[in-house]
């Protein structure tokens, strides 16, 4: 499943973007929790601890001590030879949206695919989370599916799909 909480343009400072490391996950379960209704367990993101796909956002925080703002888990999965690479989940903290931390997230991760070989890149996405769409199709998604009731509230995904 992937969501991301909406963001716009690029703001004046870019957040620096860097693999997560344990210390940042409660504040990446925070985000989790407080983003999507039906929010991973801190299991499931322990898990892609070390994987060059989970990667973090900081932002200067009060008294310019750095705070985590957003994070993305990506991967690749087999795919008849060339790896099909899949954003997983995507959020930012509501203080940070539309400051451009959903683009550097996304622009690093799809870096990160590109280096592991992903022939493309796949995501699911709510049919309401128009920000989301919108971001996607920035950066070359299309739409190519729809999964009806993939979300446990019956909610239907579409699949987005970059070619490389």
């Amino acid at each position: 499943m992937t969501t991301v909480a909406p963001d716009g343009p690029d703001g004046a400072d870019s957040p620096t973007v860097r693999q997560a490391e344990r210390a940042d996950l409660l504040e990446i379960h925070r985000i989790e929790q407080s983003v999507f209704p039906q929010p991973w367990p801190f299991s499931a993101l322990e898990s892609y601890l070390g994987e060059e796909g989970f990667l973090v956002a900081e932002t200067a925080g009060p008294e310019d001590v750095p705070s985590v703002a957003g994070y993305v888990v990506a991967d690749t999965v087999p795919n008849h030879g060339t790896p099909l690479g899949h954003i997983k989940d995507i959020a930012v903290r509501e203080e940070y949206r539309r400051q451009g931390v959903a683009s550097a997230l996304l622009e690093r991760a799809l870096g990160v695919l590109a280096v592991a070989g992903a022939g493309s890149v796949k995501l699911e996405v709510r049919t309401d989370n128009h920000g989301a769409r919108r971001l996607y199709r920035q950066f070359g998604f299309e739409h190519r599916k729809t999964i009806p009731n993939y979300y446990s509230n019956g909610e239907n995904a579409l699949v987005m799909v970059r070619l490389r």
